[in-house]
């Protein structure tokens, strides 16, 4: 299966919204990546985790070899006032200078990368003591919830569509050995879970933007599949929510946030 996510950098850019606060106070709480720190981003996309930490207080520089992508990323970073400096590379050879970089993170990419050169290359380019960050969140598919209702319509449009993410659990195992066999030291990870509300429309571009869809499909059957996804989720039961501007109703949906990090001795 061919996958550009250049062919919906739009969807991408709107409706795959990123990391949760949450997961940036836990990097930050545990000491993984601190105020000031020079951070190099892998596969940054549209720049969600790069903007992340950018916001509070790092020096990010973000790397794609999506240049459709990256686009989105310079004209969201100028609409938030984000000073990152985006650049066209690959993960596996940044050309950036080795010994450098506090951190160097790879936010719900790291299945698409040469995974060994990847991380050969993130354990150059890192200082001494430097930390390597491999983060995903996850939709859950559980049984006959909308997440699986929504997979089960992508594989009907899309039968050459396969979850490149494990075994669905949210959790990868096989990038532990990635980081061991790079000769990094302290290996360690945590993993949460938490709701996350979606609007319809907005859970229907979300899934346009994923790699079974929009980055791999023709516009007709995008279309197609979409109208067939609005029509089964209007049997789908939508929760309350609060914000500060009150309540509302939306989609729950599952997600897990998984991290993974190294210390380069």
């Amino acid at each position: 299966m061919n996958v550009n996510f250049g062919l919906t950098a739009y969807d991408y850019a709107k409706y795959r919204a990123g990391f949760p606060d949450e997961f940036f106070e836990h990097v930050f709480r545990d000491g993984i990546v601190k105020i000031g720190d020079a951070l190099v981003d892998l596969g940054t996309g549209t720049g969600t985790l790069a903007r992340g930490f950018a916001a509070r207080g790092c020096n990010v520089i973000g790397v794609d070899i999506s240049a459709q992508l990256l686009e989105q990323a310079k004209d969201i970073c100028m609409q938030e006032n984000l000073e990152i400096d985006i650049r066209f590379a690959k993960a596996e050879e940044t050309g950036l200078s080795e010994d450098t970089y506090d951190v160097v993170s790879a936010g719900q990419c790291w299945h698409w990368f040469d995974r060994p050169k990847a991380a050969a290359e993130v354990k150059r380019i890192l200082k001494p003591q430097g930390h390597a960050l491999i983060a995903h969140f996850d939709w859950l598919p559980l049984d006959g919830n909308v997440v699986d209702i929504t997979e089960k319509l992508i594989q009907k449009y899309n039968p050459a569509w396969y979850d490149r993410f494990g075994d669905k659990t949210g959790i990868y195992p096989e990038w532990f050995r990635d980081l061991g066999e790079a000769g990094f030291a302290n290996i360690r990870s945590f993993s949460f879970d938490l709701d996350v509300p979606y609007a319809v429309d907005a859970w229907r571009g979300r899934i346009r933007a994923s790699s079974g869809v929009g980055a791999s499909l023709s516009d007709e059957e995008v279309g197609r599949f979409d109208a067939e996804l609005k029509s089964l989720l209007e049997g789908v039961e939508q929760v309350e929510f609060k914000s500060e501007a009150g309540s509302y109703l939306a989609l729950a949906i599952p997600h897990r946030v998984f991290v993974i990090h190294a210390i380069k001795s």
